[in-house]
């Protein structure tokens, strides 16, 4: 029996220990083992972005055992605007680990979109090592619509943005997030209630809600199993972060039939597919932080607002056709294994 390699053993509720969980599911129904001890695999060994066990790695590579790098995008906003030096320090140790090991360690990479593999290739050069693009997927029966049209009563129509962290730079998604429902109630007469997942501080809070004009419900960090339920009790995702290498959110909702609106940044227009949602041009550049072209947005998101049907039925063929994790693990194996 094959023994594959999954490192670091990611925990938690983020999108990268959700990855490990169900892509090392995938591997064990499908006869593999599993471990997360470098010294222990035999076959290849999957490298979750990055890890500091950098001689493990490099001593399991001498015994011939495959190296796959698999990464998203790059810490990039702390050297557009001030989020503290530690949290400066932090991202940028960071991208020194994955480009080091992309670098030099890597036998294989697989990116998780065109977008990353493009920004990955601009920023830090082409490698040696082959590479192949694998968008995300998920579980296409715990993520589904079943049970969603009895959870969807309106007014007010649910806004709904899922993101691991609201903070360390990235609060402006929030901003981004209540300007859309304020448009959408003030000027399409859709009233809206913004519905937000995810890591917030109090002081953020506190200071979001002084401002907004719409009631918002704050739900925090949620374990990841509630989050199809909460995909079906929404109207609408609005994908807050910015140029987002492949957003888990976005596929899950999809899955779930919650249409997507959003700017038309990162891998976004990989995954929202025709009637899947609405993508608008940014506006400005969103590389330095532009403010956004709201209104543009809340007029695609009201186009969705209004049919409702047409646009998560297209959601969830998208998600069928395309973001299952049976494909996914798949194609992964096809790059770890040959």
């Amino acid at each position: 029996m094959a023994k594959i390699g999954i490192i670091p053993r990611v925990e938690g509720t983020g999108g990268g220990a959700t990855f490990r969980q169900k892509f090392e599911a995938g591997l064990i129904s499908r006869g593999f083992a599993v471990t997360h001890d470098p010294a222990e695999a035999d076959e290849a060994i999957l490298v979750l972005a990055g890890t500091r066990s950098l001689l493990p790695l490099w001593r399991a590579q001498r015994r011939g055992v495959r190296i796959v790098q698999r990464l998203d995008g790059i810490n990039w906003v702390h050297r557009k605007k001030n989020t503290g030096w530690k949290h400066f320090i932090r991202a940028e140790y960071g991208n020194f680990i994955l480009s080091f090991i992309r670098r030099f360690l890597a036998d294989r990479i697989l990116y998780q979109s065109e977008f990353s593999r493009h920004w990955w290739e601009d920023w830090y050069g082409k490698t040696s090592a082959p590479s192949a693009v694998v968008h995300n997927g998920v579980d296409l029966e715990v993520y589904s619509p079943v049970g969603q049209i009895d959870n969807l009563s309106y007014p007010p129509y649910k806004l709904l943005v899922v993101e691991g962290s609201l903070g360390g730079g990235y609060d402006m998604g929030i901003d981004n997030a209540i300007r859309l429902a304020e448009t959408l109630t003030e000027k399409y007469n859709l009233p809206m209630q913004l519905v937000v997942v995810g890591k917030i501080t109090d002081e953020h809070r506190a200071r979001v809600e002084s401002k907004a004009r719409v009631p918002i419900e704050w739900l925090g960090v949620v374990l990841g199993d509630r989050i199809p339920e909460i995909d079906r009790s929404a109207h609408l995702l609005f994908s807050a972060d910015l140029n987002a290498a492949c957003p888990n959110s976005v596929i899950e909702a999809l899955a779930c039939g919650l249409p997507v609106a959003a700017f038309d940044t990162g891998a976004l227009n990989e995954l929202v597919i025709g009637d899947a949602g609405r993508l608008v041009p940014y506006g400005g550049d969103p590389w330095k932080l532009d403010p956004p072209d709201i209104p543009a947005l809340a007029e695609s998101a009201a186009e969705i607002l209004r049919d409702p049907p047409r646009f998560r039925n297209a959601a969830r063929a998208h998600a069928e056709s395309a973001l299952g994790l049976g494909k996914m693990v798949d194609r992964y194996l096809k790059v770890l294994l040959d």
